[in-house]
């Protein structure tokens, strides 16, 4: 897989099948590795090691059903009340960011109600805080550290 813009992890990989395959902490399982999943890993490292969200406040890939239609988002973090702080949706390095990767997570947070955003294809990095009073969202440099 092609080197990301995220600091250096440590990964578990194994072959399974002629599929190489990564450990994801948060399901505690081997997955496929995709592209998608590549970056997907790379934000769930970046949440725990450089932002310091706990492990037990992540959530990957959860359905969700939108307009009576079945979705899955990336990754949610929650806050210790159990309220959604971030809601991450990530794209193969391949596919670039546009309004309608914005218009796909904005769908999925008017139901979640995240605080904050974050768009990604591991090379590109988007960070918004909601604002739903003006029904808009503010870009940030960053999303915040965990604290508590």
């Amino acid at each position: 897989m092609r080197p990301l813009n995220f600091p250096a992890y440590d990964f578990r990989l194994k072959n399974n099948e002629n599929n190489t395959q990564i450990f994801d902490v948060i399901r505690k399982k081997f997955v496929i590795l995709q592209p998608e999943e590549w970056v997907r890993q790379h934000v769930v490292r970046y949440l725990i090691i450089d932002k310091n969200y706990p492990i037990s406040l992540i959530n990957v890939e959860k359905q969700l059903t939108i307009n009576h239609i079945k979705k899955r988002y990336d990754i949610v973090v929650f806050t210790p009340e159990g309220h959604i702080a971030i809601l991450v949706e990530c794209k193969e390095p391949k596919i670039p960011i546009t309004q309608k990767t914005f218009d796909q997570i904005a769908r999925y947070n008017r139901q979640l109600k995240a605080e904050y955003l974050m768009v990604t294809n591991g090379l590109e990095h988007y960070y918004c805080k909601m604002d739903f009073r003006a029904e808009k969202y503010r870009f940030l440099s960053d999303i915040p550290d965990f604290s508590r």
